[in-house]
């Protein structure tokens, strides 16, 4: 007959089996009821709270009720309403392309990214530099074991119950002597990748300058393209003034005064979209320089810079110092050549590894049976070994990790040769540009003076009766397209000849952009 103690025992063991299984079941049923997080259909939107709780568990029905939504909102939280600060700025001040530039490298988060970039790269080296050193770990162990085991004495059945409990603490050490150039070849690796982490953040302030230069030339075409309206509208109305005194003197007619009032509608109207234009190129401009679109500055005009002169870079030499300067040439540069020591990495792989592993520990242990004295025990020990490590077969890991190795080292070299040629193409595309809009400029500026002539003439012709106000408005809007011709093609100058310079690579410096009209 069992004893008591072993009677009681078997309730508490079915119970705790029965609790095991049903935790057991509970959480793999969770996995077939996390579909639920996901919308139920393609065409019904996701609704917050609706079919899950603060678990993955079963939810009772109701709270899967409620009407059809064809409403795809989202619930919203107010941890994403708060934005970053804009940057200080002096109030009444007129900034200058410099000045925009240090604001814009200071605030963007190209850049910043960039630069987070640049120190992980720089971590790695460290960590892969660490790896020549040992490492040293200490280890502490307990635990204790509780065991009742059954015997049978003159024919009943008693429990033996018995309890084993010990502590182990040791300092282990592990070096890694020789492994045949693996871990400096890694090293290469990390330092390559580096370099061309900080080439690129060097290249992202370059690219940087490029674009606030680009949208600071923009927005002052549109400047001057707003005052240009506002001289049309001007314009327009002096030829209204002179149609409406023609017409009192019995010289007009309705007609011509209704034409003149036309044009000047049309002035009106080329004047509000001018303003429409300068606003959305002013946000351009902010948005450039990565900064808040509500900061308000002052910004200086560009229409009246003077432009280069025509570059030509088909020489040897200018192209192959600007290759030697561009950062996106000399980072593809380093990747070639982090491609290259990641083969010597692979190859190390097939070679054997000596190690060297020390340590010293001290263990307790302790074993107590009922009824019985307890024994006790406490040892301790040092060691050091050397050994080495052979690969023989891993199912051809190694060899494929070789020839991913160096299909990335040609991946890589191809890119760098892509990387030249597409820059040798941009520096002659962007030369024939700069050519072709400084001739445009020049076309544009004789086509004003012309224009200018024709409207003071046709003006004057028609206040003296001598010509009629069709050619007075047609004469105005001559006048205002070769304008607005000029000042788009002095802005494309401007533009081309920035874009010339970032990829020559000597857009460098908010200095540099400020020089590139006035060489």
């Amino acid at each position: 007959m069992a004893s008591p103690s072993r009677t009681c025992r078997r309730p508490r063991a079915i119970l705790g089996l029965a609790v095991s299984t049903g935790l057991l079941a509970l959480v793999s049923g969770c996995a077939q009821y996390a579909e639920q997080l996901a919308p139920a259909s393609p065409s019904e939107p996701w609704q917050q709270g609706r079919k899950t709780g603060p678990s993955l568990l079963p939810q009772p029905a109701s709270a899967h009720q409620g009407p059809a939504s064809t409403d795809f909102g989202v619930r919203g939280m107010t941890e994403t309403t708060t934005l970053s600060p804009a940057p200080e700025t002096r109030p009444g001040h007129v900034y200058k392309l410099p000045e925009l530039i240090d604001v814009a490298a200071r605030n963007n988060p190209a850049t910043r990214v960039a630069w987070e970039q640049a120190r992980q790269a720089a971590l790695a080296v460290g960590i892969a530099e660490s790896t020549f050193l040992p490492t040293i770990s200490a280890n502490v162990i307990g635990g204790s074991q509780q065991n009742t085991t059954p015997v049978d004495v003159l024919g009943q059945t008693r429990d033996i119950d018995t309890t084993v409990e010990g502590t182990t603490s040791a300092v282990a050490l592990q070096w890694l002597i020789f492994d045949f150039g693996q871990r400096r070849a890694a090293a290469n690796v990390a330092k390559q990748l580096s370099t061309a982490a900080n080439i690129n953040f060097n290249g992202a302030h370059q690219l940087l300058i490029f674009n606030v230069t680009r949208a600071y030339y923009q927005y002052g075409a549109t400047q001057t393209g707003a005052e240009i309206a506002a001289q049309s509208l001007r314009n327009s109305r002096a030829i209204l003034d002179a149609a409406v005194a023609r017409e009192k003197n019995g010289l007009g007619t309705t007609v011509e005064v209704a034409q003149a009032r036309q044009q000047v509608a049309q002035s009106e109207l080329r004047q509000v979209t001018a303003a429409g234009l300068q606003q959305d190129a002013y946000q351009a401009l902010l948005a450039a320089m990565g900064v808040s679109p509500t900061m308000q500055i002052k910004v200086a005009g560009s229409g009246g810079r003077r432009l280069p002169a025509p570059s030509d870079v088909s020489t040897d030499e200018m192209i192959q110092q600007a290759l030697a300067r561009r950062p996106d040439v000399l980072a593809s540069y380093a990747a070639m050549k982090a491609g290259q020591a990641g083969i010597d990495v692979a190859k190390a792989d097939f070679l054997p590894k000596v190690y060297m592993a020390g340590v010293a520990g001290q263990g307790t242990g302790g074993f107590d049976a009922a009824g019985l004295p307890t024994i006790g025990q406490q040892t301790s020990g040092t060691g050091i070994l050397v050994g080495a490590a052979v690969p023989l077969y891993d199912g051809g890991m190694r060899a494929a990790n070789l020839k991913a190795a160096e299909s990335r080292a040609a991946a890589a070299r191809t890119t760098f040769h892509k990387t030249q040629e597409e820059a040798v193409r941009e520096m002659v595309v962007a030369s024939n540009t700069l050519r072709s809009a400084l001739a445009s400029y020049r076309a544009a500026s004789k086509l004003t003076d012309a224009a200018s002539v024709t409207y003071d003439a046709a003006l004057d012709a028609y206040r003296n009766g001598l010509g009629t106000v069709t050619a007075a408005t047609a004469a105005d809007s001559g006048l205002l397209d070769a304008r607005q011709a000029r000042t788009d093609a002095h802005a494309a100058s401007l533009i081309a000849a920035a874009n010339l310079a970032f990829v020559l690579g000597t857009m460098t410096s908010p200095q540099a952009a400020e020089r590139i009209s006035y060489r």
